[in-house]
């Protein structure tokens, strides 16, 4: 029994350092201190941007939305009779609250099949692949935050019918919002986070 227990809790803290998986930033509306809070998430942001040409500020307003930073964020359960709870709305979950069959459709065509939605580094990488595909199809830059997160939110194939939707409206602006502080924060903070010595890999 003991040594049941003992695998078990040896297994939770694999997971949880291969998740790479953290407390929720103090402070989520300010870039510089969640990366000063959490270092190794500005080396896989600036990577994500490096690779996909995502702006770090429009990751992080996405994952600010999407999941407010919790890694193990799903959408609240519908509910029976207003009171009995149901299933939930959709299979969204994590950083980035991908749902399973984009999530899939993402681990095939980058080949990171090792991914996980509770993995900040793969989350934003998705982010990435995701707005990358969005300007291909639909041609909105990765610099318009606005119709990105509408893009995101939606879907790719709903995207043509959002100007009758106020509430995705509404989100977005909030996005593009967020987006334009995070930028101006980082501004600011960029240039020490990028010479920090002590993350060496």
């Amino acid at each position: 029994m003991i040594n049941f227990f003992l695998k078990n809790k040896i297994l939770f803290i694999i997971i949880f350092i291969l998740t790479g998986c953290s407390t929720i930033p103090s402070n989520t509306s300010n870039s510089c201190s969640i990366f000063n809070e959490n270092y190794l998430w500005y080396k896989h942001a600036k990577k994500a941007e490096q690779k996909w040409g995502t702006p770090i500020h429009l990751q992080l307003a996405i994952i600010k939305m999407e999941s407010g930073f919790d890694w193990l964020a799903k959408p609240p359960r519908q509910k029976l009779f207003k009171i009995l709870p149901y299933k939930r709305p959709s299979s969204s979950f994590g950083y980035s609250q991908a749902v399973k069959g984009t999530w899939k459709q993402y681990k095939t065509e980058t080949g990171n099949k090792f991914a996980t939605r509770t993995r900040f580094k793969d989350s934003v990488d998705f982010i990435g692949w995701y707005t990358t595909k969005t300007e291909k199809i639909l041609k909105v830059l990765k610099t318009d935050a606005f119709k990105q997160y509408i893009a995101y939110h939606e879907g790719w194939g709903n995207y043509k019918n959002y100007k009758s939707n106020k509430k995705v409206l509404n989100l977005a602006k909030r996005v593009e919002k967020q987006s334009n502080i995070y930028k101006k924060q980082l501004s600011d903070c960029k240039n020490s986070l990028s010479t920090n010595k002590y993350i060496v890999f």
